[in-house]
Formats: C-alpha cells, structure tokens, sequence
C-alpha cells in the first residue's frame, strides 16, 4: 500500500484535491489502489459520492504512474445506458482533465453525435470515449476497427444495474468480450448503486477465471427523508388517480420551499397530464416549469437539462428519462407522483435530489388513490432493511448473438472457432453448445433450414480465408442501420402544419384520433390535420379539453419485493398503537375492508365474493403485481370453466383481480384448494392463455434484432403493423416447418420468464398452498375490491363519464351499510 501510497499519480491526485479542500472518499482510494494491483471488479456507493471518479481516476493515475504502457488513442471506454448521463461525464471529466494539466481529450460518442465529429474520431480516437452498448457494436460494424481498441486499458460500465436483465445488458457483455479479445491485459470496472443480486452483478460483467476481481462498497450511506404527502381526507373506496387536482394544492407549496424539484411520474401521459394540472392550478409557474420525457425533441431536452443545471427552473415534471446520474447540482427535492412500483426505482429517483455527498436527498410521496399509502408505508420498511430488488440476467438470447456475428461479419469478418470459444466466455452465452452455434452459423449464411430458398437471408458468406464476411454494400448498410435491441412500438413524428418538429407519439394512439381532435404534447394543445406518410401534422388549438398520450410503455407491474413489504404492512395495519403516519391516517378505510370483509395477515389468502346487478364477481388478492395477476386471473377462469361453462370479464390491479360472470361463479370452501393448486399449473396456464399469439408478438422484436424483419430502410421506417405481418408470416412458417427454431424457442421463453414471470408465479402459487384460504361473501364492493371494479369501468366508459358514474356507485354501496 505504501508503494501506492508513494506514487507519483496518487501524489498528483491528491494535491489536486487538497486545493479544493477535498480528500477522497475510502472507497475511492481502495479502487485506485486495487486498480494500480491489477484488478477489475465492482464498485457500489450511493449516488453523489463520486462513484465516477473512483474508476476514472484510477486510470488517470495509472497512466502518470506508466506512461510508456499507454499509447496514443482509446485508453478507457466509458458505457453507460443514457446519452444524457454521458453529456454529462464528459463535462465532469474534461473539467478534471484540465484542471490536473492532462493533455487527454474526452469525448462522446452516441446517436446524437455530429456526422463531422464521428469521422474525426475515426481518424484518430479520443484517450476517453464516453458512449453506449449500441454505439460500440456499430464501431465493430466499421471496416479495420481493430485498431481503435487494440491499446486500450479499461473498459467501465456506469450504472450497471440499469442494463443487467436486459439485451443492451447483453451487448454490453459481448462489446467488453470482443475488446478483451483485442486488448488481453484489459481491466473491466462496473459502477452500480445497490442491487439485491450484487455479487452475481459482477460475476455477469466479468466472467473470466483469469481476471482478478473485487467488490468496493462504499461505507458511506445516503441520508434520505422519505415525506408522505396526505390527502386533505381518506377516501374509504378509493380508486386510480381520483386525487389528482386535489392534491396540485399540496405539490405547489412543496415547489415554492426548494430551489427546484424533479417531479417524477412513471408514464408519459402521466407527466403531460401533471404538468398541465399543476399549471391550471397555478399559471404563474408558466416559464418556470418544464416538462421532460424520451418522446420530447432532443433540442427541448437539452434546454430543459441546461436549465435544470443553470438553476433557471423551479419545476419539471419528468419520467425515468432523468432517473439515473446525471448531476444536476440546484435539484434538492424529488416529488414522486403515484406508486413507484419498485424500492429500487424510488432509490434511485431520491438520490436526484441533494447530490451532494454531505446533504439529505428528500422525496416526498404523493399518493393518487389513498390506498397507496400502504406502498409508502412498505417502502419506508424495505429502505430501513435495506432490501433492493435483484436483476436477473438474461442467458441464451439467440437474436442478440445473431445480429452479433452479422456485425463481425460486416466489420473485419470473424473465424467460427475463435468466435464460439469467445461466445462460450460471456456470461449470457455460457451453457451455448456447438450445435447452437452452427445453427447460427446456418441461419447467418443460408436462413437456416426453412428460410434457405430466399436469397434476402444469405447474408454472409465463407470466404477463401475461412473468415465469415459480409461482401454486399446494401446488407452492410440496412444491417448498420437497424444495430440494437430496443424494439420500440412505431413511433411517429409530430410536426406543425407551418413546421416545427415537437415531438413523437406511439402509431397506435395516433390511429385512434380523427382529424379536428385535440391531444396534448410537450405540454401543448395541438389539433390532429392530417397523417403523413410517419408524420403528424398539426396546429395549435384553443380547446380547452384535449386528450393526453397513452404510451404502451405504460403500466409498470409492482415490484416482488415492494408487494413483499405491501402484505406485510396490510399484516400490521389494525395493531393497536400504530406510530406510523400512513397507517393511521389510513385507519378509517383499513377499519371499512375489516368490517365489511377481512384484512388478510401474511399467512392468509384472502377471496370475496359479491353479487350485484352487474353479475357476479370473485375477487382474489394475491398482491403480486399486474403482469402476474393477469395470468392467475387467466388461469383461475380456465380452471373454473372446467367445472361450468362460463364467460368471464377480467380485471386486475397491482393488488389483485376479478372474474365477473352473468352466471353464480363455482367456487367454495370444498373447492377452493384445487383450484388455487400447483398441480399442473404450466400445463393449465398454456392452455388458458393464447401464448402462440403473445410468442407471436414476442417474436416480432426477436425478428427485428436478429435482422429478420429490417424495420429502418434508407428514408423509411416500416410501421408496427407491417412489422407484425412480415414477422408473423415467418413465425408461422417457422411453427409449422422448423418448431426447433431457436429463435422460436426464444419466443416462447421469454413469454414464460418476462410476461408471464413464471418463476414469481410459481412461488406465488407456493406461497398461496401454505396460506390459510379466508373467503368472504361480502354484500358490497369492499375498499380493496372497488378500485379493480373501477379500472373495468375505465375500459367501457369515457373519461367524461367516470367520475359520475364512479359517485353514483359509492353513494349505492354506502346505501347498504
């Protein structure tokens, strides 16, 4: 240590920070030492302590210590999930760079960079390149890229956890596998906040035996003051967003008190909606509030993000598009509207606020329906214990490593047995066997078994020094335009009639519209004229009511580990001498479920029964998320249609979900237990869902990423409708003719494990045969039922409509009492 300690670059770095008063953090130190030892690993610290620097300084002062080791171009690569969070680096850096007197440049390169500045850097590459997974496997699609990485010393990769459990997680481990394969003595470094799954994190980053490898874990912790936002009263029969306008009295008052605050909504349409409440509620914020979300032009965001940082707004109401590091110093307060739907989630949105290492980040928590007090209430237990979600990874995702070879191929070409030991290194492609790679190979060159009589699939071919290569200029270019995994639903542009690009909208709600409609976008009124070719024209209109955007993106599904926290916290509600803020303000509508049914504690299940005029309903609340409960609600009215013949209407929240039927509904105490049985439930819940038509829609993005389906073409985009059709119209050939397909097996797969969740749902099930079975026949909808029966009223009726109607069934139910 004291060799370190004696280097010329530590001495450097830290009479450097002396001059601003600074000493670096612990962990900081730890990782420049285990870096100057020769180590890769992770390093974990809340945000705001400089996680950065603890990586980019290590091979800063690696370098003043070896400068002869070092040459000229690319010396660290810097990846990170968001262009935004690497504008901002590559401030920060640049900042040090100087200030240190290094002469090293730091640049970005991503989708948003300028054509002149690209060719540049191919010329002579920057010391640091901050860019992302997509960017780096386009620079592996560039003819004689090798040499750009063959000197670098490390490869980092920010915010980890963002891309583990995903496929831009899976290109992140390919792009670090082929540097490696370039640059052998190369140090990986992940820089993560917490995460449930830490060490297998690291294991999926750096899976190779001969790299030594650490864990650095900050002992620092990030103060955090979690403030529950109550209603002026509780609402007994709550439902989804009804407290809206009501509570835009407390949120402006919150606004005044902090210098700026980041409002954060889960959906798009959500943010647009808040930004105009909040408006209505007080206009004299116009200029000063600001509206952020991945559909707004890159222009506003940029100016909105400038702001932000200038400390010229007091407000914006954004999405998670500003939900990782980027540093904005002025922001010290974080406004969470609704549910957050994860304890990580609502973490990392905390940590936006008080950025510095020695303040307080504060959030408050601004209820839309009273019973999500409840997940307040569970979230402020998971922070206290500590307890964060787990990212599982993605293994075998065939598409990915399709696009992955035809992306060498187009590049410098790659030999089939070098490739495959690679492949068989990274994390997501260790249990791959011989036989799957030279589907692959097949499938590259010929289109495999059932696609070999067109010629459009014959991408790359052999050549006479065995190299696998991509030879026609046409394929080269369609496939360097579609390289990436983020399979977006179509996406049209939104223009004004006299010019002006404003921003984009989804295909599917656009369709919806008639010309003379008004929407609202980027917080403005516009009026639908016409659609053209991917485009929508508008002008700005006067009405006074207009419709929000519903992105598809929409409906987040409650975490495992916050529903954990939920029904524990349902388990305490009606303990005597409750000191917490939220269940007692809660006390009248959890004393309501209590009377009129039951609370279920954590080893009961609870289901209520209830007829009305409507029909007759079952209720069962697993507490287990929305994507779960529609399968289970799936699955129960397939088994109960075994016993009778019945048609059912489904609907579900996070919380639980409802079978209505026009006939009395089969299901009792003698019952109950087979129905809710573990017995055969992948068989049963195969057959009670069309997962052919969800492997088909699954198959789409699949097709897309392994370059079956070419979805952007030089001046067009294909729609999502034609893309359904083309890879529709493979799936079935595919079905019928290749059911061995891997790609069809990955459909499948990622039905069962993405949108069926079928390891939460099995250990739901598990969790639900020990549980002691509590059926209540209840006489009217309860609070823990009313706000499902609401959510199936929302698809019938118009928004208009709902608030009328919903009163009217409230004023019935009390009737009743």
């Amino acid at each position: 240590m004291s060799g370190f300690k004696n280097s010329e670059g530590y001495k450097i770095i830290e009479n450097w920070m002396a001059k601003d008063g600074h000493e670096p953090f612990s962990f900081q130190f730890k990782t420049w030492q285990r870096y100057h030892n020769g180590y890769s690993g992770m390093v974990v610290a809340p945000t705001g302590f400089g996680k950065t620097f603890s990586v980019f300084l290590a091979v800063v002062i690696d370098y003043m210590n070896n400068p002869k080791q070092y040459k000229k171009g690319l010396k660290l690569i810097w990846v990170s999930p968001l262009r935004s969070l690497a504008k901002d680096l590559a401030k920060a850096m640049n900042e040090a760079v100087d200030s240190i007197g290094l002469d090293w440049t730091v640049e970005v390169r991503n989708g948003d960079t300028p054509q002149k500045d690209r060719r540049r850097q191919e010329r002579l590459m920057p010391d640091v390149l901050l860019t992302t997974p997509e960017t780096m496997h386009l620079l592996f699609s560039q003819k004689n890229n090798s040499r750009w990485f063959k000197n670098v010393k490390c490869v980092a990769v920010d915010e980890w956890h963002e891309l583990l459990g995903s496929k831009r997680g899976v290109l992140t481990e390919l792009l670090i596998a082929r540097i490696l394969a370039l640059s052998p003595k190369l140090r990986i470094w992940g820089i993560t906040a917490t995460i449930g799954n830490l060490e297998q994190a690291k294991e999926v980053l750096i899976p190779y035996k001969k790299i030594k490898t650490t864990t650095i874990r900050a002992k620092e912790k990030k103060k955090i003051d979690i403030v529950s936002v109550l209603p002026d009263e509780v609402e007994v029969l709550p439902w989804a967003g009804h407290l809206g306008k009501t509570m835009a009295s407390k949120i402006v008052p919150i606004i005044y008190e902090n210098e700026t605050t980041l409002i954060f909504t889960n959906t798009r349409n959500q943010s647009e909606l808040w930004y105009q409440i909040i408006l209505d509620h007080d206009p004299d914020l116009a200029g000063q509030i600001a509206i952020h979300h991945g559909s707004i032009d890159k222009v506003s965001r940029n100016w909105i993000e400038e702001n932000i940082s200038l400390g010229n707004l007091k407000a914006v109401v954004c999405t998670s598009s500003l939900d990782l590091g980027v540093d904005f110093k002025p922001v010290d307060c974080v406004i969470q509207i609704g549910s957050p739907k994860g304890i990580a989630r609502f973490m990392q949105r905390a940590g936006r606020s008080g950025h510095s290492p020695y303040e307080r980040s504060k959030i408050y928590f601004v209820p839309t329906n009273s019973i999500q007090l409840l997940e307040a209430s569970a979230i402020k237990e998971a922070v206290k214990t500590n307890a964060i979600e787990s990212r599982e990874p993605m293994v075998l995702t065939y598409d990915v490593m399709v696009q992955f070879l035809v992306t060498l191929a187009v590049g410098e070409g790659f030999k089939a047995e070098n490739t495959f030991k690679m492949l068989k290194q990274v994390h997501a492609f260790h249990y791959i066997t011989e036989e799957d790679f030279n589907w692959a190979i097949n499938f590259i060159t010929q289109g495999g078994n059932t696609l070999n009589a067109y010629e459009e699939f014959h991408k790359v071919v052999l050549d006479d020094d065995d190299l696998y290569k991509v030879k026609s200029r046409r394929i080269s270019m369609l496939h360097r335009m579609n390289i990436g995994v983020i399979v977006s639903d179509a996406m049209l542009m939104v223009k004004f009639m006299s010019g002006g690009y404003i921003g984009m909208v989804e295909e599917y709600f656009i369709t919806k519209l008639k010309p003379g409609m008004s929407f609202i976008l980027g917080g403005r009124v516009l009026e639908l004229i016409m659609v053209k070719d991917m485009s929508v024209l508008v002008k700005r209109s006067k009405a006074k009511k207009a419709i929000t955007p519903s992105w598809m993106g929409g409906r987040l599904p409650l975490t495992s580990y916050l529903s954990h926290f939920l029904r524990l916290k349902l388990n305490d509600a009606l303990q005597p001498g409750t000191r917490e803020k939220e269940l007692k303000f809660l006390h009248p509508l959890l004393a309501r479920q209590a009377k009129t049914s039951h609370i279920p504690k954590a080893n009961e299940f609870l289901i209520e029964l209830l007829e009305t005029k409507d029909g007759f309903h079952l209720f069962m609340y697993p507490f287990e998320g929305r994507l779960v409960h529609e399968v289970i609600a799936a699955l129960i009215a397939y088994r109960l249609g075994k016993i009778k013949p019945l048609t059912f209407t489904i609907a579900m929240n996070d919380y639980g979900f409802e079978l209505l039927s026009d006939q009395p509904i089969p299901l009792d105490e003698s019952n109950v237990k087979s129905i809710l049985s573990r017995d055969n439930l992948i068989e049963d819940v195969t057959a009670s869902i069309n997962a052919a038509e969800m492997a088909s829609r699954k198959f789409r993005d699949i097709a897309v990423v392994a370059g079956l389906v070419v979805q952007s073409q030089p001046g067009s985009r294909k729609n999502n409708k034609s893309l359904q059709s083309s890879s529709g119209l493979i799936f079935r050939v595919l079905d019928e003719n290749e059911p061995s397909n891997l790609l069809l097996r990955q459909a499948y797969t990622e039905v069962f494990n993405q949108q069926l969740e079928e390891v939460r749902m099995q250990a739901a099930f598990k969790r639900i045969e020990k549980s002691e079975i509590i059926i209540k026949r209840a006489k009217s909808f309860t609070p823990l039922s009313f706000p499902i029966k609401v959510d199936r009223l929302r698809s019938t009726i118009s928004n208009e409509d709902i608030g009328k109607r919903i009163a009217r069934i409230q004023e019935q139910v009390f009737k009743l009492d």
